[in-house]
């Protein structure tokens, strides 16, 4: 059977049943709320939790295909020269353009307001000398996609709004996103379901949905830092995900996608609020080791270069560091010899080492918490 496009209906949808969702609102919010107090209490939390970041790039592209691990991510950016597949290097420019439009969407926030004409910038970026760099990047679509199995629109699973309905569809998104709303995680819920089912783009619609999470956050006030890793869940529970959307275009079932979204928000929270303490303990841990195992001057400016890049090429760290190249050999022979960073390739001729930071990559990964 043929599927229609989905027409839009005004926001906030109607039929929303606030009574139902009382317990999971208040529990999502808590959650969000002892995340943040995490969050004020790391002192740079940009730097820290950067390669957290990463990983949410990481996991939000792995939802639409990519292969590419954090590590592979990593090594790359350690050494860039190093040979590496086409379609390796096409998976690792698609997170790291997921991660450049993050931050730049961080910094325009500090001065303008988050609207349709900066999703457009941000999905400028993320399309950047990528796979979808000839899908029209920044551009709201004027042809008519769908979501299926082949390439036949009979044969589709999903058919998202004719372009002749996509500037009324925007506008109201945009105006719901401006106004107030009885709880901000239902309407946070709500704006990232119709974004990605207005679905404006020929490509990226997910993963711009999935960074709208935590930049709605920020601008609405939840969380100090626009630093929430939702991407992990949606991974996890990629099935049901896509049928609490459909069920959306299909049956107007708001509030089923609510209660999944409010309870994907609190799990991650709490995960989320874990990853982020393991890394404070660890930093105010190596606060301590470091300067023992160096007895440098230069102790404080190598813990900040590991905790912002923890894969990295000895001639990355003394440029992050700006430590000077003979203290900076000295200091990484000795945190290699206190079991601190550990080598994953020796350097040859002009060829830098890499090393890896293995305790900050297991936090990381979820594999240490």
């Amino acid at each position: 059977m043929k599927v229609s496009p989905y027409i839009p209906e005004p926001l906030p949808p109607a039929g929303i049943d606030w009574e139902s969702h009382i317990p999971q609102i208040a529990s999502a919010n808590r959650a969000l709320a002892r995340y943040d107090g995490i969050l004020q209490a790391i002192p740079n939390p940009r730097l820290l939790l950067s390669p957290l970041l990463t990983q949410e790039a990481v996991l939000s592209s792995r939802i639409e295909g990519t292969q590419a691990s954090l590590e592979d991510v990593l090594r790359f950016e350690a050494n860039p020269r190093e040979p590496i597949g086409d379609a390796a290097l096409a998976d690792i420019r698609e997170i790291i353009n997921y991660r450049e439009a993050l931050n730049v969407a961080v910094e325009a926030l500090k001065a303008r307001r988050l609207d349709t004409a900066l999703i457009c910038d941000l999905h400028r970026i993320l399309l950047s000398g990528s796979r979808g760099m000839d899908r029209e990047p920044g551009c709201v679509r004027t042809i008519q996609n769908f979501i299926g199995r082949d390439a036949r629109i009979e044969h589709a699973i999903f058919v998202p709004p004719a372009p002749e309905d996509l500037p009324r569809a925007l506008a109201d998104w945009e105006a719901y996103l401006q106004q107030g709303e009885l709880d901000i995680l239902v309407q946070l819920s709500i704006l990232k379901a119709q974004f990605e089912l207005i679905h404006p783009f020929c490509d990226g619609n997910g993963r711009i949905g999935r960074m709208l999470v935590p930049l709605i956050m920020y601008e609405k006030g939840l969380i100090g830092s626009p630093m929430f890793y939702i991407s992990a869940y949606l991974e996890r529970n990629r099935p049901a995900y896509y049928e609490r959307l459909l069920a959306v275009s299909r049956d107007r079932d708001w509030n089923g996608w609510i209660t999944f979204f409010l309870h994907a928000i609190e799990e991650q929270a709490g995960t989320n609020g874990q990853k982020a303490k393991a890394i404070l303990d660890l930093y105010d841990e190596m606060k301590r080791t470091v300067p023992e195992a160096t007895r440098s001057q230069y102790a404080i400016a190598a813990i900040d270069a590991l905790f912002g890049a923890p894969i990295f090429s000895s001639a990355e760290f003394y440029e992050r560091s700006a430590i000077p190249k003979v203290s900076g050999a000295k200091i990484l022979k000795d945190l290699e010899g206190n079991d601190v960073v550990e080598i994953l390739q020796r350097g040859a001729g002009r060829r830098a080492s890499t090393y890896a930071f293995p305790r900050l990559l297991a936090i990381t990964e979820g594999n240490r918490l």
